[in-house]
């Protein structure tokens, strides 16, 4: 007789074997895709590459992220830890999120503002901002730095970097 386990493999096995078998006799026409479907769209497409240094960037600081916040997760489900260590560690993730949240917001106004990809890291009152432009342009920095800084009700320290 043919247990449970055994009728699931059997249905999963035939459903990616139909797949399978689908993709590889459909036609190649269905496999291309084509870029501008309306015709009477004549707008041009701009297609923005993110540099490899921002890319670099952004997985550097996700890691760091994940990091500490793996840790502050183990210090909120740990047993051994008090009440108030407990609501610092959830303190600091409430504002790590707010800080990761308001660095995409900085990304997103530098990219509708000036049209430029960029990488932001808040730092206490400290903001980095790495830009993806080969010449490095000091009224561009300056008109970034004045953008940002209007976000904020205190005084920020700001540094633009041109990288490409």
């Amino acid at each position: 007789m043919i247990n449970k386990r055994s009728l699931w493999f059997l249905t999963l096995f035939s459903l990616i074997l139909v797949l399978s078998v689908y993709y590889i006799t459909m036609p190649s026409e269905l496999l291309l895709t084509n870029k501008n479907d309306n015709p009477n769209d004549n707008k041009p497409v701009v297609e923005i590459e993110e540099s490899e240094i921002l890319t670099a960037l952004r997985i550097e600081a996700n890691e760091q992220l994940m990091k500490e916040m793996n840790s502050l997760k183990e210090i909120l489900t740990s047993v051994e830890t008090s009440v108030e260590e407990k609501n610092n560690a959830f303190e600091k993730m409430k504002l790590l999120n707010v800080n990761r949240g308001e660095e995409e917001k900085l990304e997103k106004q530098i990219l509708d503002e000036f049209k430029l990809k960029s990488f932001v890291k808040i730092d206490g009152d400290q903001i980095r901002i790495v830009v993806a432009k080969d010449k490095h342009d000091e009224t561009l920095a300056n008109n970034i730095m004045r953008k940002i800084q209007s976000n904020f009700d205190k005084k920020m320290y700001i540094s633009v970097k041109f990288q490409q």
